[in-house]
C-alpha cells in the first residue's frame, strides 16, 4: 500500500515536470489521461501532450483536487 502512494507521487511529478519543461498548457489530470491511454506510443512527448485530439468533458475535473497551481 505504501509502494503504490509513493509510485503515484512519482508520477504525479513526473508528469508536473514535464508539463513545466515541454511549455504545455493542459492541466495535470488530461495529461495524466492522455498518457495512460498512450503508455507505448512511439509519438514524442511533447507531440502527444499538444495535439488537439482529447478534450475533457466537464464532469470529468470536478473532482480532482489541486497539488499546485502549475
Amino acid at each position: 500500500m505504501k509502494s503504490q502512494i509513493w509510485i503515484a507521487i512519482s508520477v504525479y511529478l513526473l508528469v508536473a515536470i514535464a508539463r513545466k519543461r515541454l511549455g504545455v498548457e493542459r492541466d495535470l489530470y488530461t495529461m495524466l489521461q492522455i498518457l495512460s491511454v498512450h503508455p507505448f506510443e512511439k509519438t514524442p512527448l511533447a507531440q502527444l501532450l499538444s495535439a488537439e485530439g482529447y478534450t475533457p468533458k466537464e464532469g470529468d475535473i470536478r473532482n480532482q483536487l489541486w497539488l499546485f497551481d502549475l
